[in-house]
């Protein structure tokens, strides 16, 4: 059955991947090479690359080891160990087009709507493009998509450029300008080495101070990458230290009896860096190390101490004309505000308009984002989501659970494919399990330990981490429990096998029921 054209309509498909971004061009791939050719891809933007099309602050950069961030079929000759935005982003390009995905993208196609149509069992989705139908829907819009705007009075007066670092703006020119940063995360960590040389003054606000580790980055000369290539052993052996020595960091955040030599490094880091005692205490994290994003930089300490660049310990509350003020009453000038304020991080932004059996999801997640195995909703039937709740760690590479997953859902979808089946649902039972299990396991961990930040959807429920090791997510996404579902079978094939007195053709062979909208639903393929 398997079909390796891409349907010539453009309008129907096996399986629609809204977003091109890394899950989606890697979702390409992975369901050609399962046999699945029937695949379109629908990307709102012009071109492929997602959060590393979209991120260009000065100084974006991967903040996991380059040879983990690959694909595993996909190896690169990276130029440095922690690869910047641009070397990424041609990663991607060079992928896409070695692997013709660039065949299945919609460019220039924003998804309005999706519903789920019963009768028909398939997907209905509302774009700007027209009209499309799919059987299965895989959501790889990713975590990291939805900048968060702070609602901070007065800062829609601020008379000179106001931006989101997320969407920097390269017309407006920082030389020689008093520049303001709210907030002090992972982007802020990567651009203030970049823009302090060039500001004649930057403030950066601070609401909360981060742990902050050495960052082991170093030049990868063509001449090592000759080297593996005559002995790809050695670069396995690389790749392998790398990703054991985040592992052996992830072991103490789920066991935080074990976290005192991980701290330690990062007060050492930030003791060495920082001789202005004044400066080291606002610096200073007064939340356990792990409960909040792991961050590491060789450069954020030095550029906080350079002398035109002042900390202030204290979240933003107003602008006033060209001040931005404090809530400890500092006032400061500024001619340019940059707003490094992170993402609306695990939010679907299509989740109001995304409609299953009942419901949107929006709604099915207004009082905790959940999935099973961070990839089915139950009352979403054959829709997949790429990088779902309670997936990542603080040190687990995104590569490598989206390989795992895309493992998962070609399996279920052959499963759907060989079974005749209409659909798959995941049983509710199945989907509050999993997240009872995954939210005790989570409580002993350091990952719950902060109780606020992105790791937390609603006050001290964690939708974003996974409690155990990789290995476990790896071995759970490889082991496909066709019980954990429900399947739609199609009535005829049901009645032809009881008028016949032979077993139930397609899933199985126990007793279906009849679902509300007259198929019929076998437990199990």
């Amino acid at each position: 059955m398997a079909d390796d054209s891409i349907d010539s309509t453009g309008n129907e498909a096996e399986v629609v991947v809204i977003g091109a971004g890394l899950s989606g061009v890697a979702a390409v791939i992975a369901l050609r090479r399962a046999g699945f050719g029937d695949v379109v891809v629908l990307e709102k933007s012009g071109r492929l690359g997602g959060t590393w099309r979209d991120n260009t602050y000065p100084g974006c950069g991967c903040d996991v080891p380059s040879v983990l961030y690959e694909y595993s079929f996909a190896p690169h000759a990276w130029s440095r160990g922690f690869a910047d935005r641009s070397e990424i982003l041609d990663y991607l390009d060079t992928t896409a087009a070695t692997h013709g995905v660039a065949k299945a993208i919609r460019y220039n196609t924003e998804v309005l709507s999706i519903r789920w149509a019963p009768d028909a069992h398939r997907w209905n989705l509302q774009t700007t493009s027209g009209t499309y139908t799919a059987r299965a829907v895989i959501v790889a819009t990713g975590p990291w998509h939805r900048p968060r705007h702070p609602d901070i009075p007065g800062l829609d007066t601020f008379p000179g450029p106001a931006f989101h670092s997320a969407r920097w703006n390269h017309e407006v020119d920082l030389t020689g300008q008093r520049v303001a940063v709210v907030g002090t995360g992972a982007s802020t960590v990567q651009f203030l080495p970049e823009i302090q040389p060039k500001a004649a003054h930057v403030d950066v606000f601070q609401s909360t101070p981060q742990w902050v580790l050495p960052k082991p980055d170093y030049p990868l000369p063509p001449g090592l990458h000759r080297f593996f290539e005559h002995h790809p052993a050695a670069r396995r052996a690389l790749r392998s230290l790398h990703h054991w020595t985040q592992e052996a960091i992830g072991v103490p955040l789920r066991h935080p009896h074990l976290l005192r030599p991980l701290e330690a490094l990062a007060r050492f880091h930030l003791r060495a860096s920082v001789r202005d005692r004044a400066l080291r205490r606002a610096l200073t994290p007064d939340y356990p190390f792990g409960s909040r994003r792991l961050i590491t930089s060789g450069t954020y300490y030095a550029a906080l101490t350079r002398p035109n660049v002042r900390l202030h310990p204290t979240r933003v509350t107003a602008v006033e004309g060209s001040d931005v003020i404090g809530a400890d009453g500092t006032r400061t000038r500024a001619d340019i505000i940059v707003l490094a304020t992170g993402y609306h991080i695990g939010d679907i932004p299509l989740a109001p308009q995304l409609h299953g059996t009942d419901r949107a999801l929006a709604q099915t997640w207004a009082d905790n984002r959940r999935a099973y195995l961070g990839t089915s909703v139950s009352g979403y039937p054959n829709l997949f989501l790429l990088i779902g709740p309670n997936l990542l760690t603080g040190t687990t590479a995104v590569p490598t659970v989206l390989e795992a997953q895309l493992g998962y859902v070609t399996t279920a979808l052959n499963h759907l494919r060989s079974s005749g089946a209409f659909a798959l649902d995941v049983k509710p039972e199945a989907e509050t399990a999993h997240q009872q299990a995954l939210q005790e396991a989570l409580r002993g961990t350091v990952y719950n330990a902060g109780g606020t930040g992105y790791y937390f959807g609603l006050p001290g429920i964690n939708t974003f981490c996974w409690p155990w090791s990789t290995a476990r997510l790896v071995q759970r996404l490889h082991s496909f429990d066709p019980d954990a579902y429900t399947w739609t079978l199609p009535l005829p094939a049901q009645a032809d096998a009881e008028r016949n007195d032979q077993p139930p053709v397609g899933p199985g062979t126990q007793p279906s029921t009849t679902s509300f909208d007259g198929t019929a639903e076998a437990p199990r393929p």
